[in-house]
């Protein structure tokens, strides 16, 4: 159980033994800032490789045959990163309950089922990967490209599985620390495979490889060096019994749904902007949501951190400091969102400039586009931060269902605004409707779970 003494959380262990914790604020600090380092690795990677793909010869057709290929497995581990979330919720409930041995037994399920996507994914790799290759009008190069790190996906799959379990063990600097060794590895390898061994985009494709596989070995090691007491306590009999696997799955099912909704309104994003006819449009469209996606890098390190705080303190039944883990999580959130919304203000030309670099006429008219659409990109991260922040409040919590419900709800709004609004607004329409989406998954949530006071008693009737 837990008690809040002075803003300080302790924790009552099985043998009665006290173990002082920070102040609430640090707590969500100290789960919040690897998180933001780990996302931020993220894109400086792609930067990376799209640096080295750049220099490899016919620039422009191994650019895109990177980002085509690129497209393709942030597709795949998009749909797969269920596992992370569903790890995460399921482990910070059994910490918060002071369950060890159910934290090991969902380390074991979590891999478990982790590797047996990876079969099916491997097994299935030749008709996946033509058909997403022909979907995408990708060449031979495109087709070498992913046939190589096709062979990531075991490991890959497998991290999503163990940095969850991390993130619910309220430990975020283990998988900042992995990401950030990753990344290092990633693009020594990727050089020397590229270069050294002459080896093209194929190189960077295994670079990404050795990468991954690196990952899972520091993870393994990481879990055997500080928690070498938890992981003796698993039982794999336990771990895989009917029962439990079916609530892990029923967790898993909903977050896949979620998803893919959430995938299906960012590609149909895109698609609109496409199918407006006007290049320039789609481009700023493209360039505006990448400004949106360096918000959610940040705000998503907060989002962690409510996944480990809310599944610790659901598991250990404290409404009150749930409460207060919250409402500190918003403020900290909506600051976030208000220096973003300050530098999109002042700075939105000067950002969207490091994008642009051709020609000079072309220049001009996407940064004329952009003038006129720049306040939906200045709005986004006041729209954005509670709904993200209820999303990791929801995963902690395990209440799937009404993730998913709420995700199907919104996207249904999104296209009736779209559709019932483009012949009128045409590109204002496609904005105002994705920020609706956004509104609405927050507000559904909320209202839903009866509030954050409601999410405990919600909780104990799962």
């Amino acid at each position: 159980m837990f008690f809040t003494v002075q803003n300080t959380i302790f924790v009552v262990r099985k043998n009665y033994e006290f173990q002082a914790m920070k102040p609430m604020t640090r707590e969500i600090w100290r789960l919040t800032i690897p998180n933001i380092v780990s996302n931020v690795t993220v894109p400086l990677l792609g930067m990376a490789d799209m640096a080295i793909a750049g220099r490899l010869g016919d620039s422009t057709a191994t650019i895109g045959a990177l980002a085509i290929g690129t497209t393709i497995f942030n597709f795949i581990y998009w749909n797969c990163s269920f596992l992370r979330m569903g790890t995460s919720g399921l482990t910070a409930q059994a910490f918060g309950a002071g369950r060890k041995e159910e934290c090991a037994n969902l380390l074991v399920r979590g891999v478990v089922v982790a590797v047996a996507l990876a079969v099916v994914l491997i097994a299935l790799q030749r008709p996946v990967g033509e058909a997403a290759i022909w979907l995408m009008n990708g060449d031979d190069l495109v087709r070498r490209y992913f046939f190589a790190r096709i062979w990531a996906v075991p490991a890959a799959i497998s991290l999503f599985a163990l940095n969850g379990w991390f993130i619910g063990m309220q430990n975020s600097s283990t998988p900042m620390l992995i990401a950030l060794a990753q990344n290092v590895i990633n693009i020594a390898f990727s050089i020397w495979f590229a270069f050294g061994l002459d080896m093209g985009l194929e190189g960077v494709a295994w670079g990404t490889v050795v990468a991954q596989y690196s990952g899972v070995v520091l993870a393994v090691v990481a879990i055997v060096r500080r928690y070498r007491d938890v992981v003796r306590l698993a039982c794999w009999r336990s771990a895989l019994r009917l029962q439990a696997m079916g609530r892990f799955f029923t967790v898993n099912r909903d977050i896949f749904i979620r998803s893919f909704c959430l995938c299906v309104a960012y590609s149909f994003f895109t698609a609109a902007g496409a199918r407006m006819g006007d290049p320039t449009i789609l481009a700023v469209n493209s360039l505006m949501m990448q400004l949106f996606s360096l918000f959610s890098y940040m705000s998503d390190g907060v989002a962690y951190a409510a996944e480990a705080l809310t599944g610790r303190f659901v598991g250990a039944r404290d409404a009150d400091s749930l409460s207060d883990a919250a409402g500190r999580m918003f403020r900290i959130s909506l600051v976030i969102a208000l220096a973003y919304v300050a530098v999109y203000t002042v700075g939105w030309e000067w950002l969207l400039g490091l994008f642009v670099d051709g020609d000079p006429n072309e220049t001009a008219a996407i940064m004329a586009t952009a003038a006129r659409y720049r306040v939906w990109v200045i709005l986004s991260p006041l729209v954005g931060f509670a709904p993200f922040l209820m999303d990791g409040i929801m995963i902690g919590a395990t209440m799937t269902r009404i993730l998913r419900n709420s995700m199907v709800c919104a996207l249904a709004l999104y296209f009736a605004i779209f559709f019932s609004l483009r012949g009128v607004w045409g590109n204002d329409a496609l904005w105002l409707a994705f920020l609706l989406f956004m509104v609405a998954r927050g507000v559904l949530q909320y209202l839903m779970a009866g509030g954050i006071r409601g999410i405990i008693p919600r909780a104990e009737q799962l």
